[in-house]
Order: C-alpha cells, then structure tokens, then sequence
C-alpha cells in the first residue's frame, strides 16, 4: 500500500507554480525535502496529465537506486509503473520501450541523452515522448553538462517551435554565482541557469520561520592551529625538488610557482605538456615527477609525515615504465639515494603536523565512549581519505572515544573507487550505528541519503560556496557543529570566509531575479537562449573546422612517456559512438599485453581483455576489448598519447573528441575485409 504524501508548508508554498504546469526551479536548502516536493509534483501530474510520463533525472549513478527506493516507489510505486535505469541494468538498451510502457522512469542524465541522439527504434526518445522532467541538482545545468545537452535540445525545440515539450521541475540547494563577485554578474548568472533549464526560481516567502525551524543551521567553527615552526621533511623534498629544476634546465621565461601549492602543480603541468609538444622528453619526464614530489608537500601539509614519505615511495615502487634515457636514471637515483633519509625524517614525532592534533582535538568535543554521535568527515582527495582512516584506527584517544569511521567515495570501477552496493551497505551501517565517522571526499555533500549528522569537519577543503554549503546542510541534528580545521591564516579560512560572502550575494541575486516582473524575466531568459543557441552553432563548427585541417591520415599518434610513433590518426575508429578503438593489425607490435581487466558490470557487445602497454617503454595505455565475442580491439586513453599533424606540430589532449581531425565510425564488415581477406575472397 502507498504511504500517505503530505508537504509541510513551505514544500506546500514552492509547488504551488509547478502545479500549474509552470516551469520552476525549487530552491530549498539540503535536507528540506526538495525531492518530496518533486514526488508531489509528479503525482498530481500523473493523476491530472493523460498519457502521463514523467522522467527524473540524477547526475550521479548511486541516486538512482536512492530516489527510486526512498522517494518515489514508496509513494507512486502502488499504482504506477516506475523504473530505475543507469548503466549497469540491462533497461538502458531498450530506453524507448521502457519509456512506453512506463509511468516514471528515473535515470542519469546521459542515459537520456543518448537515447535522445541514438536514432534505434528500440534506444530513441523524443523529449515530446515526456510530459514532466525532473532534475536533480540542477545547478549543474551549465557549460558542456549532460544535463545542459539534454536543456539545450529543449531550448532549441522550444525557440523553434517543436512542440509538445515537457513540463520541466528542477531541484537545487543553491544555484552558486558562477564565480561572479558582483551582484550585477551573479544576476546574471541566475539568469543563465534559468535561461538553461527555461524555468523561475521559486523559493518560500510566507513559510521561512518554518523552514528554519525544520532545517536549522550548524554552528559554524574555526579550528585553527600555528603552522609547525619546523619541517624537515618538507624542507627535504623542496631541495631534491631543486635538484631536478637544475637538472632539467627550466626554460628562462617560464617562472615555476612555490612548490607544495596548488599553483606549482599547474606549473608543471604546463611544462610536461611542453616537453612532449617540444620533443623534450628530459622536461617532460622531471615535470611528471615533480609533481609527484608536490603531491607529497601537500600531504605532509595536510596529513601525517609518513603519508607523505608512503605516497612518494608507492610512486616510484609502482612505477612500472622501463627506463630507456638518463632522464630515467637520475629520477629514480635521486629518491633511492634519499629514501632511507625521507624515512627517517617521517619517522620523527616531534616534527609531526599539528593539524592532526587539532583534528583529533575537534573529534573528541563531538564523540566520547557514553556519547552517541554522528559525523562526516570532508577532505579532498580518495588517497586523503584513506590515509584519515588508517590515522583513526591507529589513534588511540578516538578508539577510546568509540569513534567506528568508515570510507565513503564516489561510485566506480578504479582501486579506490567503491561500488554501489558498498556505498549503500555503508550509509546502511552509517544508519544503524555501525559507523559513526563518515571519511568522504565530495560524493557526500551532495544528493546520497545520509542520516543527520551533529558533527562536519571540513579538512584540507578549497571548494565553491555550492559544496561549502551542501557539506554544512550535513550538520542538521539539534545543537550540531560545522567545523574547518586549516593553519592560521591559511588558504582554506580565507575561502570559507570568501564563500560565506558568495552564499549571500547568491541570495541577494535570487531575489533580484524573483522581483522582476514577468514581461522583463521573459525577454531576458528568450534573449539568453537565443544567444546560447548561437554560440553552441559557432563552437561546433569551429571544433568541424579544427578536425577538418588534417586528414586522419596525416595525423601522428606518438606514446606520451617514450615519444615514439606507434600509430596514425586513420587507424583509430569509433565503435558504438563511445568506444575508441585501434583496427590497424600492425598496432600489436607496438604493444604487450598483461593481466585480464576486471570490470564489474556487463555490457551488451563487448567485454573487457587484457591490458595493454608500451612494448618500448612499459607505459600503460588501455586494455583490448572483445567486440561481439571475437573483434580483439585495442582500446586505448587518448591521455596516454601525444598527437602530431602536419600543420600545427605536436599536442596533447583530454579526450579522444578534442583530437584535430575526424574519427570514422567502426565498421564490423570492414574490419573483417581488412583483417581478414581471405573471408571475402
């Protein structure tokens, strides 16, 4: 039987346009009942809407299991058809059926978007195929997002006139201010993502004592500590770091940054892409390392010394590429030489970081062994986190203290990533006390299920106002605190404090928006759209243009790490609109191949093979693919290799779409002819 749906009274206030079938964004802040309020919305359209179907859409995996089981089968599931669709479940190759014959479907945007542009009868959906669409954290409605893709098909139906299109409902905890630090440019801001997602933004006028009352606020913390008056260890690294800038020769005009920032990692960033454009594989080869080295500054600022010491030695333990110059030799000479000093230097307590201390010191005012707590602890990266847990369990006052932490990060298939089912089993633990201490990067300041919390401790965090905000929306137990542990005066107090600016000239730019009249919003977000609409069409043909100047033929595909030419630009096609893949059978002598990869999911055509790497140099590059049971394709990271035309020389890219020159689509026929003649003869 359905559970009974009632609204408190500013849920009741901000669905009020929606249920007019207005276009609206409901801005309410986490943990309010946002999704509740979208669930209404969708019940009244299912009951008043003939031939109803309502879409919502995540941007995150793990939600749709969470919306479909806490929010929208509990109250729908009883007299409608729902049906969870992400990538691992087999409904997503059979899109446009589902869609058919069911009520509410709930996916990730970029299933819906590749049904949009997959023209298979059994994949394709129109967006007139939908009556209501519903978008979760949908101020990522901007730039190149999927959920921008899919709004971006509506904007155009809707300027020209392709009708019927759904009733579009999006759900955000703040719309952020785009990085604007004016009110003029935040109103702005509020206004493309409205332009975007062709909605108003609602929000409680009449209910706001309430809202409070239901949502309060955690009291917000400084915890700061005196930067530690002596590093040797630091101090260590940033002369090896030296050593290699002497060795490297630093082009004159290329001023490096201070080592352990942020910026100097941007820095040698820049000159490893250099190098390899440059054919300068020494500068590109000490720029690779010595970020690894600045990757080590950062955690012996934030973490333990010997964190540090570990991350550094893992690198150069791990590092599976065959040396093949001097470059190779000095780098690996340099940390063997200093390994047994780095070691002891980690070792040595009295030199330990005192925001470690200051942490503990902070958990402790929150958990004790007759207290009953909640908490999650925020930091920046899955390596960060693991070295926090490994820190809790080997602290004795927090064991003492009862402290149970356990790791949650985002959803995937890497060594560090967790699958949704122990994401799931996590939170569950979380939710019976199994847990008491969440360790998370960002996967939970927004969207999961995560019971109250009376304790979030930010450590190490330089994030926008929209994830500072989502995090502290954590905290919503009675009396619960919202804590930043940074060194005084340092990066992360000034962006708290800069973010809590942000925060409110992000409200004060609602507010603008809202006081507009009718007449004056419409002719803004029309002339928005317009604008965007233009501006998509000279952005894709200029990337036509780019790819147009070199045949794929003349194209130069060069391995990253050894600058050798292993293959040209023809010889890449690609296969399902998603898969890059090398058909060229001459490409097998440049590489060999190693253990079986293990993906923990199916696929309908294909399944993953053996790894492979540089038969030169050992570098990796990806892993064969078996296409229909027999194809053996190479499938290899764009990253991995360096690009080289005619034209303009030689670059690096992100992603195989950014390369300069037009990728044919896979042909199973073709592949056969050229693979096999003697099939054909």
């Amino acid at each position: 039987m359905a559970e009974d749906l009632e609204l408190r009274g500013y849920q009741e206030e901000v669905v009020e346009r929606a249920l007019r079938g207005e276009n609206v964004i409901i801005w309410l802040p986490t943990g309010s009942g946002k999704t509740r309020a979208a669930v209404y919305v969708a019940k009244k359209h299912l009951e008043t809407t003939r031939g109803a179907k309502v879409v919502v859409l995540v941007n995150k995996v793990h939600l749709v299991a969470q919306l479909y089981t806490k929010e929208f089968e509990p109250y729908l599931g009883h007299g409608y058809t729902l049906v969870p669709v992400s990538g691992d479940s087999k409904e997503k190759d059979f899109f446009g059926p589902v869609l058919k014959d069911s009520d509410v479907v709930i996916c990730t945007a970029q299933i819906l978007y590749n049904a949009m542009t997959n023209m298979e009868e059994t994949k394709h959906v129109e967006l007139s195929d939908i009556t209501l669409l519903i978008i979760d954290e949908c101020h990522n409605t901007h730039k190149e997002s999927v959920y921008n893709k899919v709004m971006a098909c509506y904007v155009e139906k809707k300027l020209e006139r392709e009708l019927p299109l759904p009733q579009i409902l999006g759900l955000t905890a703040s719309p952020g201010t785009g990085g604007a630090k004016n009110l003029e440019k935040a109103v702005d801001h509020v206004l493309e993502i409205c332009a975007n997602l062709d909605s108003a933004i609602v929000s409680t006028k009449n209910c706001v004592s309430e809202l409070k009352q239901k949502v309060p606020r955690p009291v917000k913390q400084f915890d700061i500590v005196d930067k530690r008056l002596e590093d040797p260890l630091g101090d260590h690294l940033k002369r090896m770091m030296e050593m290699i800038h002497e060795y490297m020769n630093i082009p004159p005009d290329f001023n490096l940054r201070k080592c352990g920032t942020q910026e100097y990692e941007a820095d040698v960033v820049i000159l490893e892409q250099n190098g390899v454009k440059q054919n300068n594989r020494l500068l590109a080869q000490c720029a690779l390392h010595l970020r690894q080295y600045n990757d080590a500054l950062l955690i012996n600022d934030t973490l333990r010394m010997m964190d540090a010491y570990r991350s550094l030695n893992e690198f150069y333990k791990n590092k599976s590429t065959t040396a093949i110059d001097g470059t190779d030799y000095f780098l690996a000479g340099l940390f063997q030489e200093n390994q047994v000093e780095l070691k002891k230097l980690a070792g040595d307590s009295r030199y330990e970081n005192p925001k470690m201390g200051m942490l503990e010191t902070t958990l402790l005012t929150q958990f004790g062994p007759s207290v009953k707590s909640k908490g999650i602890l925020f930091s920046k990266t899955r390596k960060s986190i693991y070295c926090l847990k490994d820190w809790v369990l080997d602290n004795k006052a927090l064991q003492e203290a009862g402290v149970k932490a356990a790791i949650l990060t985002g959803a995937g298939n890497g060594n560090t990533h967790m699958t949704q089912q122990k994401q799931a089993d996590t939170i569950r633990d979380f939710r019976d006390d199994k847990v008491n201490l969440l360790i998370s990067t960002s996967v939970a300041e927004e969207g999961l299920d995560i019971p109250e919390c009376n304790l979030v401790v930010r450590y190490g965090l330089l994030t926008n106002e929209i994830a500072q905000l989502q995090a502290s929306g954590r905290a919503r137990a009675k009396e619960s605190r919202y804590s930043v542990v940074a060194d005084k005066g340092g990066k992360e107090v000034r962006r708290e404090l800069t973010n809590e600016c942000l925060e409110k000239l992000s409200i004060e730019a609602i507010a603008k928006v809202q006081q507009m009249s009718t007449p004056e919003f419409r002719t803004k977000i029309a002339k928005l759209q317009k604008e965007a609409v233009c501006l998509r069409k000279l952005t894709e043909a200029g990337k036509r243009e780019k790819r147009g100047r070199n045949t794929a033929a003349s194209v130069k595909l060069l391995c990253r790490n050894c600058l050798k030419v292993v293959a040209c630009g023809s010889d890449i096609k690609l296969l399902d609109d998603m898969h890059y893949v090398n058909v060229n059978p001459d490409f097998e002598r440049h590489y060999t191949v190693g253990g079986e990869v293990n993906i923990n999911k199916s696929f309908e055509d294909w399944e993953p093979g053996r790894t492979i790497n540089c038969s030169t140099c050992n570098q990796d590059w990806g892993f064969e693919m078996k296409y229909k049971k027999r194809a053996v394709l190479p499938n290899v990271a764009i990253k991995k290799l360096a690009v080289e035309t005619p034209l303009h020389g030689r670059m690096t890219v992100k992603k195989w779409k950014d390369v300069p020159f037009t990728v044919e689509d896979f042909s199973l026929e073709k592949y056969c002819q050229d693979n096999y003649p003697d099939m054909f003869d």
